[in-house]
């Protein structure tokens, strides 16, 4: 790949858009390179191209051509793994275990699943015969893909974020208009450029645009000619999104903010969960949507497990990414750090108890201390909003069902745990969370084959799993008369 080329890829070209902004790292401050700005027409050219593609080409139809894609898409990215690497940690600043995992590795993995999944998927499902009025009729219920998508995605796992939308949206036989982040324009450059150069990838099929202009995000959501959008990103922007789609009624996947919490049953050891705790809040600065950033503990062991969670927290080593040893990496921007202090101060203020942290760190780059707070209101603002830096808000609870009363007190229903010595009495607890994955006593559930999405305010469908799949597909049913 070499060089990250500074251009779009729209209708199977790579476009010099003319001008240019600058992709800062954030663990410097420093300029890494300048990323094409597209502009309202360019936006408007990549829907233009992915409306012809899905209209008056195959794509849609064929199957194995799709999987072909797929898996040359997924060989080229295993091909360029290094290089993208060094670009992920650069620009999201992302430690090299991060980029081993959830930043890079895993979100390569998506594209084989979906490959996989595509090659064996029932598209067609015979329903047999049925009496009607005297007669039979032979019914079939096909899936057909939804059609042009706009894929909007967040700063903190672009790779993820994009690979996660666009891999089940070709298997669908979509076509797609993907919109890198403004703060990490580089990665889905690379990403275009490697379609490009690298696949067979029919021309609109994809379209890859990076911008700093709200205007072509808004053309994106409005467009007649798009018919789905699938966005990560914060809930306020969703709310967004949902209003400009309503005119034209398009499909909306939306994969929103979250407030997890992570449940500390009074029979746990808690060693274990107070290592998760802090190193949760800290992996890539908790500037994750799933992060559990609300430790709900018994009252009654409250101070023992500040303790505890407190002793792991610093020793913490945080850091520029690329120096070998560092866990945490720095914000994403100086107006991030300066949101996430603001929340923590105001939350002092508020009555919240500084255990540690609470400050950034001086240096270049965009570093905030792991940060506890303790004795934290369960309806204050630092407990309800989501904060999306290393700052783990600590509250205590009478028994389960204030426990669970108090972990579905937010608009948000991303993500959870619990940890217990009673795995049935856990998985009760578990149960009766109100979000749309829980781990239970350490259980991992992220993976390419597992839907991944929120109750409430945090978003509407899944993504990843057979789930992700039928996000993009539409249902037909036809009858035909026997005989």
């Amino acid at each position: 790949m070499g060089k990250v080329l500074r251009r779009l890829l729209i209708d199977g070209q790579l476009v010099d858009p003319g001008r240019h902004y600058p992709s800062i790292n954030p663990a410097t401050g420093s300029v890494i390179e300048e990323a094409p700005d597209a502009t309202v027409e360019h936006a408007e050219s990549a829907i233009r191209a992915a409306r012809h593609a899905f209209d008056d080409t195959d794509w849609s139809t064929n199957v194995a051509k799709r999987v072909q894609c797929l898996r040359q898409l997924h060989e080229a990215l295993q091909r360029h793994r290094e290089e993208l690497g060094q670009l992920t940690i650069a620009e999201c600043g992302h430690t090299p275990m991060l980029v081993a995992g959830p930043a890079l590795d895993d979100p390569i993995s998506v594209l084989g699943y979906y490959a996989e999944l595509a090659e064996k998927f029932a598209f067609t499902e015979d329903l047999g015969e049925h009496e009607s009025r005297g007669a039979m009729h032979r019914r079939s219920v096909e899936r057909e893909p939804a059609g042009v998508v706009s894929a909007i995605v967040a700063y903190n796992y672009p790779m993820q974020l994009a690979l996660a939308k666009l891999a089940p949206a070709l298997a669908a036989g979509c076509t797609v208009v993907l919109k890198g982040a403004p703060q990490t324009p580089l990665l889905a450059v690379a990403l275009g450029e490697l379609i490009a150069a690298e696949t067979d990838m029919p021309a609109g099929v994809v379209n890859v645009i990076t911008s700093s202009e709200v205007a072509v995000g808004e053309v994106l959501t409005t467009h007649p000619d798009v018919d789905m959008i699938t966005f990560t990103g914060s809930t306020p922007v969703g709310r967004q999104i949902m209003a400009a789609a309503s005119p034209t009624v398009k499909r909306v996947f939306l994969e929103l903010g979250g407030k997890s919490a992570l449940i500390l049953l009074d029979d746990a050891d808690i060693e274990m969960p107070a290592l998760i705790a802090a190193m949760s809040i800290c992996s890539h600065a908790g500037q994750g949507c799933a992060i559990t950033s609300r430790l709900l503990v018994p009252r009654s062991r409250h101070d023992e497990i500040v303790e505890r969670v407190k002793a792991h927290l610093s020793n913490v080593k945080v850091g520029n990414p690329t120096e070998p040893g560092n866990y945490m990496g720095p914000l994403i921007s100086q107006a991030q750090r300066e949101k996430v202090d603001g929340m923590v101060q105001r939350a002092i203020e508020a009555g919240a108890q500084l255990a540690m942290g609470g400050h950034s760190i001086d240096g270049p780059g965009f570093f905030y201390a792991p940060t506890l707070l303790t004795n934290v209101d369960p309806d204050s603002e630092v407990a309800q909003d989501e904060l999306f830096g290393p700052v783990l808000a600590v509250i205590a609870f009478d028994d389960d069902d204030d426990a669970v009363r108090i972990a579905n007190n937010s608009i948000f229903g991303l993500s959870g745990g619990v940890y217990g010595a009673d795995t049935d009495r856990a998985m009760a607890v578990a149960r009766r969370i109100r979000t749309g994955t829980v781990g239970v006593n350490g259980g991992v559930w992220f993976a390419p084959d597992a839907p991944f999405g929120g109750y409430k305010q945090s978003g509407i469908g899944r993504e990843m799993g057979a789930a992700g799949l039928a996000e993009f597909l539409e249902t037909k049913t036809i009858a035909v008369p026997v005989g």
